[in-house]
């Protein structure tokens, strides 16, 4: 088939969702039918431009389409691996996150907008991942933000979500203005828009110019993904609609990490780019990660676990390992949305497991012994599967994090009453799980080795500050696991510290309702 029928195919996927925003300014409110049955025969358009980008990266491994545009700006989309796996993503979660919107807010007096709105939100979306000029990726990212603020205020009478909404509209423009920055300073440098051409020759190019694109690049990425001080709005979002909730945590946010991924030839190049993605996303992954235990309601600890997940996706980005982020930004993103779209259920499995399972109290012997055995598992099995983690010094990193990991999970099934089944159990299902890892990431390397970089040749200096951070993360994990001083008056402040956000919000409320007195406080930090 001719490559260019491919990309048109491709390109079918957003341009139907675009065709039911405009139907849905036809057929606003209650009971909008037509609405409906565009938006389900949008969605299977947009699994068949899926399944058409895959058949192409298969034939082609690249494909480009011709610029429509003047003076070497306009309109071009690129598909490759890693933009065929994130289109694919989108266009699933978009199939699922649609069908549920058709019934979750039947009756609703403008149920026709809100479809409306979410299939613009989600076409600029499907068009960011697949852009391949400048100008349009800054147009498709731009939209995707604006598309969003129109569904975070669809209740527009609910005070605290207009607040979220605006401290989320007040931070996007901000990453608006850095990725501009970045992408005019390599317009300047190379002389070209064309994506493709600027990574190819991404090694070609040095200086200050090169740096200062990386280091705009992180910081729209940390923006993007609510990386500390600015995660606030991201956990006072939860009286939007639930379809909004699943599209923004499982889609939006990732176009941080996407946007890492995707300049990672280049980024890989610029010195000091991995600086910011290291220490924001760092401290953001090791901060939501603790906050969230203290959290009484179920979505606003699903609000900081997101802001975790895209900080240690950063992270992973700026230690170089990039097949694994992406491996963790497709698994995040299934894993959210279901998060999300059975937010309702899950509370009620967990109070059903708080009635049915007694858990001893914490010990530092029990949490010693989970991670000798995460440990040992990982290591162990490596060894089985012929994987070195020894190969990258990164790689020993991304391997700790994994064993704290491995070491919750394991812990979890040590804390209950003594029963050797249920230990063994735990231990073969964290064992599934290390070899899962390593199969999966070993397929993601294989996979997206033409559209990411092997492993970055991460400088010293950057690697101490990221074995600081990991070391960190061990302490945390073993002080929470084992209840080393949780009962002290130390400890007890500082949960409530973490459960306030250490009043970063509370600041930002501060400087937003200044603006607008009428707004009220966010409540929640």
């Amino acid at each position: 088939m001719n490559p260019l029928v491919h990309l048109f195919v491709t390109l079918l996927g957003p341009l139907s969702l675009i065709g039911v925003a405009v139907a849905a300014r036809g057929e606003p409110g209650q009971a909008p039918r037509r609405v409906q049955r565009y938006l389900v025969r949008a969605t299977m358009l947009g699994v068949l431009a899926a399944l058409s980008a895959w058949i192409a990266v298969g034939a082609q491994g690249q494909l480009t389409s011709p610029r429509l545009g003047y003076a070497g700006l306009g309109a071009a989309i690129r598909l490759d691996a890693l933009s065929a796996t994130i289109f694919s993503m989108v266009v699933l979660l978009v199939l699922v996150i649609a069908r549920f919107s058709v019934t979750y807010l039947d009756g609703d007096p403008r149920h026709g907008t809100f479809l409306g709105r979410l299939a613009a939100t989600a076409a600029a979306v499907e068009v960011l991942v697949i852009a391949n000029n400048l100008l349009l990726l800054w147009v498709a990212w731009v939209a995707t933000s604006l598309c969003l603020h129109r569904l975070l205020v669809f209740y527009p009478d609910r005070p605290r979500a207009v607040l979220a909404a605006r401290k989320k509209f007040i931070v996007a423009r901000l990453g608006d203005a850095c990725l501009g920055g970045a992408l005019l300073t390599l317009y300047g440098r190379t002389g070209t828009s064309d994506l493709s051409r600027i990574l190819a020759d991404s090694s070609a190019h040095s200086g200050w110019a090169l740096s200062t694109a990386g280091v705009l690049l992180a910081l729209t990425a940390l923006l993007k993904s609510a990386q500390f001080p600015t995660h606030g709005w991201l956990v006072e979002v939860m009286e939007t609609p639930t379809p909004v909730s699943a599209l923004l945590h499982a889609g939006i946010l990732n176009a941080g990490p996407f946007l890492i991924l995707r300049f990672s030839p280049l980024l890989d190049a610029a010195p000091g780019s991995a600086w910011p993605l290291l220490v924001g996303g760092g401290f953001t992954a090791l901060f939501a990660s603790v906050a969230l235990r203290t959290q009484p309601s179920v979505k606003v600890a699903l609000g900081y676990s997101s802001a975790a997940h895209m900080g240690f996706m950063l992270f992973v980005c700026g230690l170089g390992v990039y097949a694994a982020a992406a491996l963790h930004l497709v698994a995040h993103s299934f894993y959210k949305a279901h998060a999300f779209l059975s937010a309702g259920s899950t509370v009620d499995v967990n109070q059903a497991k708080r009635v049915a399972v007694d858990q001893r109290e914490p010990s530092a012997g029990r949490a010693a012994l989970a991670l000798a055995l995460a440990t040992g598992l990982y290591l162990g099995l490596a060894h089985a599967l012929g994987v070195s983690p020894w190969d990258q010094p990164s790689l020993w990193l991304v391997g700790a994090v994994f064993v704290l990991g491995m070491m919750q999970l394991v812990g979890a099934g040590l804390d209950a009453p003594f029963n050797p089944r249920v230990y063994l159990r735990v231990l073969a299902a964290a064992g599934g799980v290390t070899i899962a890892f390593f199969g999966l990431e070993a397929l993601a390397h294989a996979f997206l080795a033409d559209s990411l970089p092997a492993y970055a040749q991460t400088r010293p200096a950057q690697l101490i500050l990221a074995g600081v951070v990991v070391s960190v993360w061990a302490l945390a994990s073993v002080l929470q696991l084992s209840g080393l001083g949780r009962h002290t008056g130390f400890a007890e402040r500082l949960r409530v510290h973490f459960k306030h956000g250490f009043y970063a919000n509370a600041l930002f409320d501060r400087l937003v309702r200044h603006s607008n007195p009428r707004l009220p406080s966010g409540g929640l930090s």
